[in-house]
């Protein structure tokens, strides 16, 4: 995970180690599982500085050489006018910056490494490279994507927000001890313009991620059926099956049924696709909803069913369907972000045999 002999000189004198994230802790799996290796493998003492929100998997918060230290994630103000924005993203960065600093050079004791995730690159990386020259300690930058990039998304890439961005994250980037990357693709970008060299280092599950069983699917779907079968009022194949089922979530799920002791699955059950998202411009969403909507129509025309009329939600499934060669999907989408009710709406127009509710939105089609 180290690179370079110079950086592994300064590992292990104080047997500690920190890990960055400028975000939910509890929605990065990544610096969670960096955190975990740290201290089991290398047996450092681990302290993770982050925001709070979503809580991190029970193994982190179980491991006594793992210290979680939240900040406090600062709320900017909605319908504030648009010209506001460059003064209040300053004010943003300049108090995440002193309260990293803070947290970094007060709150936690000095680490033998730093171990920061970009993005955000502004204030992270400054704050985390001035920490470690104050602390003595090695940094390493995980590349998950260019924030640079993100920012552009919002401002434009021709803002001079955004090229001033570009270049702290250039210049605090180069002067790493190492550097991670997630792909291939990335590792060419930060060598032949960035002169950063990366290692590759792909995510692999933890040993507590394992195939559920059986009985933990069927625990979980019935936990479940609830939230999947009512989704805003639409009917569909998941709605109307549970209508069948008497509202019998205990022992009873679209998927699976329990018979005495034992739990079976059911024929017929749909395929299920499972996909999360942060709902932002850089994930091209569409591209599943495209696809959706050709798998859709096709088996509309196999079925021969007319959809074009504006009440055309599904509340029935007929014998016919249930027997095409074709399987029933059931999309689970989750996250959080600024365009998904864009393509809730989206999905409500084309699709109509879908539906959509509060927590997550599903794609069930019929077949």
């Amino acid at each position: 995970m180290m690179a370079g002999q110079k950086l592994e000189e300064k590992i292990g004198k104080r047997g500690r180690a920190a890990v960055v994230v400028l975000g939910d802790i509890g929605r990065s799996p990544r610096m969670q599982y960096h955190a975990l290796s740290l201290a089991r493998q290398a047996s450092l003492e681990v302290d993770i500085v982050a925001y709070g929100g979503s809580d991190p998997h029970a193994a982190i918060l179980e491991n006594r050489s793992i210290r979680i230290h939240k900040m406090t994630q600062l709320q900017v103000p909605h319908g504030l006018p648009k010209m506001l924005y460059p003064v209040i993203l300053l004010c943003k960065e300049l108090t995440q910056f002193f309260m990293l600093l803070w947290f970094l050079c007060y709150k936690i004791p000095a680490p033998d490494v730093f171990i920061v995730q970009n993005p955000p690159s502004v204030p992270t990386l400054v704050a985390v490279k001035w920490a470690s020259w104050l602390r003595h300690s090695a940094i390493i930058v995980d590349w998950h994507n260019f924030g640079y990039t993100l920012l552009g998304l919002s401002m434009g890439s021709s803002s001079p927000f955004v090229k001033v961005y570009r270049w702290f994250e250039k210049h605090y980037g180069k002067m790493a001890d190492g550097s991670l990357c997630v792909t291939q693709a990335m590792q060419h970008e930060l060598a032949q313009n960035w002169e950063i060299k990366a290692t590759v280092l792909y995510d692999q599950p933890p040993d507590f991620f394992h195939p559920a069983s059986l009985e933990e699917r069927h625990e979980l779907f019935c936990r479940l059926s609830k939230d999947i079968s009512h989704p805003h009022g639409f009917r569909d194949f998941v709605s109307s099956g549970y209508k069948e089922m008497g509202g019998n979530v205990v022992n009873e799920n679209i998927f699976t049924y329990q018979d005495d002791s034992d739990i079976r699955l059911k024929s017929g059950r749909p395929v299920l696709v499972v996909s999360s998202t942060s709902w932002t411009a850089d994930e091209d969403f569409g591209m599943l909803l495209e696809a959706a909507v050709m798998y859709d129509r096709r088996i509309s025309a196999i079925l021969d069913k007319d959809d074009s009329k504006e009440d055309g939600m599904v509340s029935e499934v007929s014998h016919g369907e249930k027997d095409c060669i074709y399987p029933m999907l059931l999309f689970i989408i989750t996250g959080k972000g600024p365009e998904r009710q864009k393509y809730e709406e989206q999905i409500k127009r084309l699709l109509r045999r879908v539906a959509s509710d509060y927590t997550v939105t599903k794609g069930p089609f019929l077949t």
